[in-house]
């Protein structure tokens, strides 16, 4: 029995794909290859800004509500340091969601992972399973600056892959100092991650050309306008799956959407809806179309269509903490970061420029050279690819395992950013109190001021958080409930991790000598630490739960096995399917975009078998 709606259907499609991110934006290109399948992408964000091109312009990209949803998170046994307790949680609002907001680390996970997922019934999910769809989409640059396992990968595929250029001192410096400590530099995304002494290199990123390749830019944005089968709908907020049937098994016939000034419409597809909100809004839609734990669907009005308990359960996250040294000669500089990136990005109130460019004529002689030397490493960017803005100066990154746990994979990363460190940045980005956190923030955080950051980041935690609905509202952000540090062993992990990142920081380069280690006064003081001296367990104890910050890669909430099956249709309803980074049994062991891009190649194999779909080329099982 077919329900009634009160709505006219507006569009009907073969499949509707909520999101154009990190996984979304793949399935609708690769779907829309066939020009007998019509296809809607669903986007509540627009078309990137042009600095989204920009690797070194990211930090800006987080707390625009054109392209980050804004969202904060209960942080429960961390962010004690700050602002009212809550962790920030940038997600991508725009086409290419998330993989144009982030910092561009392409890093695909340790073998095991995937080994992991399949051994706990994740059918086809293994490495060996998986390696033909990481190769399908990417398009690597090969570099003699980082060794590379060429079995391991494509220079083919749509999304750049390329390590930047020039390579800045500290990165290098990173990378020696942990050769030093014992890792082995190779390919971290070929074989050398299974290196039993771990393995440390400059990073390969998700650029092109030294421009940001998301994946709007890999898989949408030279089609779009090719493709009359493909309609991409932006500035839409998907409200719910529209179900078929009131007996027996739901059927996901469409979805409900509202667009920026208030209309609603229905679209229905004639195949299959596939979610690829996120592993905040990939639940969020679910609970809203009634499928979710029936008490808390119930509590804030939402007849439970399907009872599924486990939809917005095992959140998984990534939590790193940093320690920034004074690295003369190693670091960027501010200012050198924002000449880097053009005039406008002096301009006040932070900068020395004038905020109206029309009075930049009335600039003094040597502002007026630093205006010139600023408009042409711009434009060196521009056309060659090469400079500071081709990076994010998340630059370097280093895997090993502790040994406490985990025995599958390498369950700590370790990463150095070069520069960005500022007052603004900690106290905008990442919610805290610069004059809390450091003895002198202004001179240490000063405009000409080289600083690095190395960050300790535990990459198997076993604390689980949730995403719960606190309201009906479709428009309402959910709550996210991080839950950091509930499982004891995540902060033994966490101390192991940071004493393996201080033991890097002691071999470092000695012709680039790094400043002394500081922590907060409140707790230097507290524990007793002097400069120079070995801080105790209580006191990094301390510090990572005032000042660990989230790595962004949430993960895990419609989970392969819980929520969805290995073919990723959702358990219980009939032509509906998750596919992104929520439908991870685990998170990965690193860097979660170039996996969830994995997915929504590996999805559209998975649709397009089961309904004859022709794809350009098929690399996979997905059939079987």
């Amino acid at each position: 029995m077919r329900t009634s709606y009160c709505y006219a259907m507006t569009e009907i499609y073969d499949f509707i794909v909520v999101g154009g991110g990190s996984a979304g934006a793949v399935i609708a290109s690769r779907l829309s290859e066939d020009p007998d399948c019509r296809v809607a992408l669903i986007e509540a964000g627009g078309t990137p800004p042009p600095h989204e091109l920009m690797p070194l312009a990211c930090a800006a990209l987080q707390l625009d509500p054109r392209t980050d949803w804004m969202y904060t998170a209960d942080a429960g046994n961390a962010g004690l340091g700050l602002f009212e307790g809550r962790m920030m949680v940038p997600r991508g609002k725009m086409l290419g969601g998330s993989s144009g907001i982030n910092y561009m680390a392409y890093v695909r996970g340790h073998p095991g992972d995937f080994d992991a997922w399949a051994a706990d019934g994740a059918t086809g999910w293994s490495y060996d399973d998986l390696l033909p769809y990481f190769k399908k989409s990417e398009g690597l640059a090969p570099s003699g600056d980082v060794v590379i396992d060429g079995d391991a990968h494509s220079t083919e595929g749509p999304l750049g892959v390329s390590v930047r250029a020039p390579i800045i001192a500290g990165a290098q410096a990173f990378v020696q100092a942990a050769a030093a400590t014992g890792f082995a530099v190779g390919d971290y995304n070929g074989r050398d991650r299974m290196n039993a002494d771990g393995v440390v290199s400059l990073l390969q990123t998700s650029t092109k050309n030294g421009m940001r390749s998301s994946t709007y830019h890999a898989f949408l944005e030279g089609v779009r306008t090719q493709r009359p089968n493909l309609t991409i709908i932006t500035e839409a907020h998907v409200k719910r799956v529209v179900l078929d049937g009131e007996e027996g098994e739901p059927v996901a016939r469409g979805v409900e959407y509202q667009t920026t000034d208030g209309a609603t419409t229905i679209v229905e597809a004639r195949k299959e809806v596939v979610l690829s909100a996120g592993a905040v809004g990939s639940p969020q839609i679910l609970l809203l179309s009634g499928i979710g734990p029936k008490s808390e669907l119930e509590s804030v009005g939402i007849n439970p269509r399907v009872d599924s308990p486990e939809v917005g359960k095992h959140l998984k996250d990534h939590l790193e903490v940093g320690f920034t040294f004074r690295a003369p000669g190693a670091g960027v500089s501010n200012l050198n970061a924002g000449i880097a990136m053009g005039p406008d990005a002096l301009r006040q109130p932070n900068g020395p420029f004038p905020a109206d460019p029309a009075d930049d004529d009335q600039m003094d002689p040597a502002l007026q050279e630093l205006k010139a030397e600023s408009e042409r490493q711009l434009m060196e960017w521009i056309t060659t690819g090469r400079g500071l803005a081709s990076s994010s100066f998340y630059d370097a990154s280093a895997w090993y395992s502790t040994g406490l746990g985990d025995p599958h994979t390498h369950d700590a990363q370790i990463a150095i950013l070069v520069g960005g460190a500022s007052t603004d940045l900690l106290r905008r980005n990442l919610r805290v109190d610069p004059y809390v956190l450091m003895p002198d923030a202004d001179t240490q955080l000063g405009p000409l001021e080289e600083n690095v950051s190395v960050l300790a980041n535990p990459v198997q935690p076993h604390s689980e958080g949730e995403i719960v609905l606190v309201s009906s509202d479709p428009l309402m952000h959910p709550e996210i409930r991080m839950n950091y540090f509930d499982d004891p062993h995540d902060m033994k992990v966490m101390i192991a991790v940071i004493r393996k990142a201080l033991e890097i920081v002691s071999n470092w380069p000695t012709e680039l000598a790094l400043g002394p280690l500081t922590f907060p006064p409140f707790l230097a003081a507290k524990h007793g630490f002097e400069e120079g001296s070995v801080p105790s367990d209580a006191l990094l104890e301390d510090y990572a739960r005032y000042y660990s910050f989230t790595v962004y890669h949430l993960t895990s909430t419609c989970r392969i096995g819980s929520v969805v099956d290995p073919q990723l249709r959702v358990t219980g309803v009939e032509n509906l399917r998750v596919a992104d980074a929520s439908v991870m049994p685990n998170v990965v062991s690193g860097n979660t975009n170039a996996a969830s891009i994995m997915i929504g190649e590996k999805a559209a194999e998975l649709i397009a078998a089961a309904h004859g779909v022709r794809l350009g080329e098929i690399v996979g099982a997905a059939s079987s």
